[in-house]
């Protein structure tokens, strides 16, 4: 059995950017993470999917991790994503990242180019040798063209690095087979938001979310509750947020929880070209529902 990184709720943090010169905002970025901090959330995934890290050239990715890892202190661990569909430049930012405090590290499987399922288990396995923090691997099929395979997971769950996954393919039955096949020597971790009372219902250990984002105690609430046992419970903030969360991926994530961060007076800002501002619809919706 390996260590567990955390259980419950983890926010994948959204990078407020300036709407005049669309730079990092490290002032309300720390306010951000204090807010999160004050809700009880269990961990911060920082420059993953929700933070934009796809945009952010490589000494600016390592500026915010360290300023996440410098602002958290080790009041939660610190998972920095450190994707790329290049393996030597996943494993220099993955390497970086570590030095710079990183408690763990997130990986996307490569996108684009993609590869076989023999390339994913050279690929995440060259970059968890290449440093001694554990790894979160990251099934996202929906962004990246390809899923991880049941028993790709079995083999990738016998390196002593590779710990967890972010699970967001949605596809129970492969989700249930590979928490067998694994057994103990793999964590999982619900990359929906609105999969996470079903996921820990099958042993997930919590959520990577972006719902927290903008509901963090309740997300925790959420995970809490399922680790409790008290299912009744965490069933009804499931269904309660479902409308929410549906509104938080009317548009490309993460568009939506930067708007409604913004209406919450956060100043989260913009996101990066190409993702734009969402229609007026869309955004009233959301208004409404906050």
């Amino acid at each position: 059995m390996k260590n567990t990184i955390y259980k419950g709720c983890g926010t994948a943090i959204i990078t407020p950017f300036r709407e005049s010169d669309v730079s990092v905002d490290f002032e309300t970025l720390g306010k951000l993470i204090e807010f999160q901090i004050l809700n009880g959330v269990d961990a911060i995934i920082i420059c993953g999917t929700t933070g934009e890290a796809s945009t952010m050239p490589d000494k600016e990715h390592l500026s915010v991790i360290k300023f996440a890892v410098d602002t958290i202190n080790r009041r939660v661990p610190v998972i920095a994503g450190t994707s790329s569909n290049d393996t030597a430049h996943a494993v220099e930012l993955s390497r970086e990242a570590q030095n710079l405090g990183a408690d763990a590290l997130l990986l996307a499987t490569p996108y684009y180019n993609k590869t076989s399922q023999k390339g994913l288990v050279l690929h995440f396995c060259q970059v968890a040798d290449s440093v001694s923090v554990p790894l979160i691997v990251y099934n996202v099929p929906s962004r990246t063209g390809m899923a991880i395979n049941p028993e790709t997971y079995a083999e990738l769950s016998a390196h002593k690095n590779i710990v967890a996954t972010k699970e967001a393919s949605g596809n129970f039955t492969a989700i249930a087979t590979a928490m067998e096949l694994c057994g103990d020597d793999l964590d999982f971790y619900s990359g929906n938001d609105d999969n996470v009372v079903p996921m820990m219902a099958l042993g997930a250990k919590g959520v990577i979310s972006v719902l927290s984002n903008i509901k963090p105690k309740e997300t925790s609430d959420m995970c809490r509750f399922m680790l409790e046992g008290d299912f009744r419970a965490a069933a009804r903030l499931q269904l309660k947020y479902i409308p929410l969360v549906n509104a938080l991926f009317s548009d490309v994530s993460p568009i939506p929880v930067k708007e409604a961060l913004n209406m919450m007076g956060f100043d989260a800002g913009v996101c990066r070209m190409p993702l734009c501002r969402m229609d007026d619809a869309k955004r009233e919706a959301l208004r409404k529902l906050l």
